[in-house]
């Protein structure tokens, strides 16, 4: 669900497949189109655009109301029994809001979602969802925080307390009834029934189930909380930290989990450490710790990541006496997302621009105001394998053909860089299962083309050469950066073994290597660039991404020998929960770790993810509190990185827009919310402004759900399989796919031009009139849905006009992502630069 598996990630999906074929493992396909992964499944489940939450929330009261969930496993490692604060309102009782909503600020005050009498941070970069006007001042909510180190959250073992999580989550989705799982998305009643028995006849003590999601999830309004959702799901069955079980984010493309680990995310330092902002309490590297070190649970030792990460970049500039040096890390002072800087480039408020392996002309949303911002740039450097888009838009956007930029007008300076190729550059690759791989050079890059780190390293060297004699406060960080890196070759190509050897961690100023991050330090004496990396380069000359041990036929099967997975080399995480409560495995076939009491530790198959040494009936002694960290958990705490060590299945801090799941219609569709009075998102992320129009609710001028998707014949914006005669030959062109019933309804056949629109603008395709589109019956209306992969653009052999034309700057208030996968838009048959016809 979320993911077209077998087309997107098909070499993921061929152990898919394996495990069909020869275990007997059943597929589901939960999606708005029928797809490749669709006819390889077991049964397929057609939804509409949008409404996942309806229906994972309608798995979700299934569970509970017909007492499926695995209730050892709940009433131990996760937070159903918790009671919470007296004043938490649901959104039973506020049609659609909770608790806390400040309407002038579309946003949440999470004051009254916290446990009774005490605050509990999130395992993520945002602690805590308290706002300006909680009423409590930041020491009345430090005192909240610490309580966690004098006493476990208040329990009701027995579940029956009404303001139990347990109690709330029954309420909460006791609505989510099959007929209205059917009403919301369309599911034929029976089709989702059998999506539940099927789910819960494969789990429990002896099976487990895993969700594979994409960004068929995250690129909503309510992206994260779809994920939530399914960790619901995956919590009460007992399927998270046990082998095959857990919620796959499908990852690969571009070695997308590596830049969220290093990170590229404007909000995050690498190792998931929160950027410091200047709209917070980061004003010194003190209140910084203060304000996002965990007292309790694993983060409670992010000093010293923070402190090791400052040493790595500024080395023997870095002290005690200045702080590390913290104060050279920028602040932010916002949403400096892609969307917004989209916006902002527009708006004159961006002078240049740096673009490497993205193509925003193309992938970017609402592409008109994309590339006219990019007009309005001062500069833009490219660098890519091929010209883009992006690179071209100057003579060959569509708003240069149409008049409404000229080329001799445009006064960005555009300089367009030649990249190499993943086979003539060395690196590293982290996939889905966070396993960090290397991949050799096979070829030198031909000419001028080269790799990122050498285009990084010699910048850098560059920028430091220029600065060197400058005395201005701010350009010290620059002058002192850790940049002594050696090159090989007449190329001068940076060492990129050096680089990791950094990112791993050493000690200061030795340069020893550190084996793991439990031997990082906040004193200085440890040097790491990206603290879960540690123990990817755990002694000189040996590089463990390198490494390529496989398990035998007989097992074990978790292959600690081949490569390296963050963190630790550790395969299965929360794998505590892989046994029982005494330590024992859940099920003999599938057991994995346990508690051997002779050698008083945990063995098994994996590296524990919790202390080895700690026993499962573990009590924290509370008669010498205030404890900190791991002290403070049990030996029935799983979610080590959680201040209370458990599964949140309601989440008392971290989003910014509600502890539970909720359904909420995407920003622009066809119907009223069927289940709230609250339409959408209550804390969505909108830019309202006249390059920018939204569609009202229902809007008869734009009556059809339109999801926009990926081949596997093409990647993201294009431009690395484009240009390529052979993918481009086998997908030539853009094209719409639509159902038999409208295309019947609109008079259009396969082949036929038809112009898709939306208040942004226009685009031009064909037809594909298939079965795989069919209409569905939501809200007592027939809606008819269409879909456009989004690659193509005016670049290469393979080309078509930009889907992301039709798309709005929308976004989830927590990821700040865009709503790509549903919004509306209208089909006609015939040409762009024909009149529709006259009904």
């Amino acid at each position: 669900m979320g993911s077209n598996m077998a087309e997107n990630h098909p070499i993921a999906f061929r152990f898919a497949l394996q495990a069909k074929e020869k275990n007997g493992a059943t597929l589901i396909h939960v999606d708005p189109r029928f797809t490749r992964t669709s006819a390889l499944a077991d049964l397929y489940a057609p939804v509409r655009a949008g409404s996942d939450i309806a229906f994972l929330g309608g798995i979700i009261r299934y569970i509970l109301e017909g007492d499926h969930y695995f209730k050892e496993y709940v009433l131990n490692y996760s937070n159903a029994a918790t009671i919470l604060e007296e004043g938490y309102q649901d959104t039973e009782d506020l049609d659609g809001l909770f608790s806390g909503f400040v309407s002038s600020e579309k946003a949440y005050d999470g004051t009254t979602w916290q446990y009774r009498g005490m605050d509990v941070p999130a395992a993520f970069s945002e602690h805590f969802t308290h706002h300006g006007d909680s009423g409590l001042s930041p020491d009345e909510q430090n005192v909240r925080a610490k309580e966690i180190q004098h006493r476990p959250p208040t329990t009701d073992p027995t579940l029956q307390d009404p303001r139990c999580v347990f109690q709330v989550l029954k309420r909460h989705y006791a609505r989510y009834t099959p007929e209205e799982v059917e009403r919301v998305s369309g599911c034929p009643r029976e089709t989702f029934l059998a999506v539940c028995e099927a789910l819960v006849r494969n789990s429990g003590r002896e099976r487990t189930t895993a969700w594979c999601y994409a960004v068929g999830w995250t690129h909503h309004t309510t992206g994260v909380q779809m994920i939530r959702a399914a960790a619901i799901v995956q919590t009460l069955l007992g399927n998270i930290g046990r082998p095959g079980g857990g919620i796959l984010a499908l990852r690969g493309h571009a070695s997308i989990q590596g830049s969220t680990d290093i990170p590229t995310l404007y909000n995050l330092l690498p190792g998931y450490l929160t950027q410091p902002s200047a709209q917070k309490r980061h004003a010194t590297l003190a209140e910084y710790l203060a304000a996002e070190t965990a007292p309790t649970g694993w983060w409670h030792n992010y000093p010293k990541y923070v402190v090791s990460l400052l040493r790595a970049w500024y080395g023997d500039a870095a002290a005690e006496t200045n702080d590390w040096r913290y104060d050279w890390l920028p602040k932010i002072v916002g949403d400096h997302s892609q969307l917004p800087m989209t916006l902002a480039m527009q708006d004159g408020s961006i002078k240049g621009l740096l673009l490497m392996g993205q193509n925003p002309a193309v992938g970017g949303h609402n592409t008109p105001v994309v590339r006219k911002g990019l007009a309005n740039l001062e500069w833009l450097v490219v660098r890519e394998v091929f010209e883009s888009e992006s690179a071209s838009f100057w003579y060959r956007s569509p708003e240069v053909e149409r008049g409404e930029l000229r080329t001799r007008d445009i006064g960005t300076e555009i300089f367009l860089l030649p990249a190499a190729l993943p086979g003539e550059k060395e690196g590293t690759f982290t996939n889905t299962h966070r396993l960090i791989q290397w991949h050799d050079q096979v070829v030198d890059p031909p000419g001028d083309c080269r790799s990122e780190t050498w285009f990084f390293y010699h910048l850098g060297k560059r920028l430091k050469a220029l600065y060197e004699d400058s005395t201005d406060p701010r350009d010290a960080a620059l002058r002192h950066l850790t940049w002594d890196y050696p090159t090989k070759g007449q190329r001068e190509e940076p060492d990129v073994e050096t680089i990791l050897r950094e990112i791993n961690g050493y000690t200061w100023p030795g340069r020893h290597q550190i084996a793991d991050f439990k031997d990082l330090k906040d004193d200085g004496s440890t040097a790491a660039g990206c603290w879960i990396y540690t123990g990817v380069f755990p002694e000189d000359g040996h590089n463990t991404t390198r490494d390529r041990v496989a398990d035998g036929p007989e097992g074990p099967g978790s292959h600690l020998g081949w490569a390296f997975a963050w963190p630790s080399n550790r395969r299965l995480m929360y794998n505590r929960a892989s046994a029982d409560p005494a330590g024992k495995p859940w099920s003999e076939r599938k057991r994995y770790l346990w508690w051997d009491a002779r050698a008083a530790r945990w063995v098994g198959k994996d590296n524990p993810d919790f202390p080895a040494d700690r026993p499962p009936d573990f009590e924290p002694d509370w008669t010498r509190a205030p404890l900190t960290g791991m002290d403070a958990h049990d030996g029935r705490s799983p979610f080590m990185m959680a201040g209370d060590g458990k599964a949140w299945l309601f989440a008392p801090s971290g989003l910014k827009d509600g502890p539970l799941p909720t359904h909420y219609e995407p920003k622009e569709s066809p119907v009223r919310n069927p289940l709230y009075g609250q339409q959408d998102n209550p804390a969505i992320k909108t830019w309202d402004r006249p390059d920018n129009p939204y569609h009202a609710i229902g809007d008869p001028a734009y009556p059809y759900v339109i999801t926009t998707y990926r081949l596997t014949e093409h990647h993201a914006g294009g431009i690395p399989t484009r240009f390529v005669p052979t993918t481009a030959e086998l997908q030539p062109e853009g094209f719409l796919e639509l159902s038999p019933e409208l295309g019947a309804q609109l008079g259009i056949t396969t082949g036929d031009p038809v112009v898709v629109s939306t208040a942004r603008g226009s685009i031009e395709s064909k037809a594909l009139v298939t079965d795989r589109m069919q209409p569905l019956q939501v809200a007592g209306h027939t809606v008819h849905q269409v879909g456009m992969p989004w690659h193509f653009g005016w670049q290469g052999y393979a080309t078509g006009d930009v889907a992301n034309t039709l798309t709005s700057i929308v976004g989830d208030p927590n990821s700040s992502i865009h709503e790509g996968k549903a919004f509306t838009c209208n089909v006609r048959k015939g040409r762009l630069d024909q009149a529709p016809a006259q009904s």
